[in-house]
C-alpha cells in the first residue's frame, strides 16, 4: 500500500516537468517573435532569453527531485 502511494506521489510530483516544457517553449517563441520585431535587440533578448530557460529548467529539476525524493525515501 505505502509503494503504491509512492509511485502516485512521484507521477503527480512530474507533472512540473510538462509546465517547465511548456515554458520553455514560450521563452523561446516569444525570443523568435521579438527578434522579427526588432532585429537590433537580439543580444539583449537572447540574454534575457537565456534566463527564462535556466528559471523554466530549474523548476523542471526541482519537480523531478521530488517525485526522486518521494519515490527513493
Amino acid at each position: 500500500m505505502l509503494q503504491a502511494a509512492k509511485y502516485i506521489g512521484a507521477g503527480l510530483a512530474t507533472i512540473g516537468l510538462a509546465g517547465a516544457g511548456v515554458g520553455i517553449g514560450l521563452v523561446f517563441s516569444s525570443l523568435m517573435s521579438a527578434t522579427s520585431r526588432n532585429p537590433a535587440l537580439r543580444p539583449q533578448l537572447f540574454q534575457y532569453a537565456i534566463l527564462g530557460f535556466a528559471l523554466s529548467e530549474a523548476t523542471g529539476l526541482f519537480a523531478l527531485m521530488i517525485a526522486f525524493l518521494i519515490l527513493y525515501s
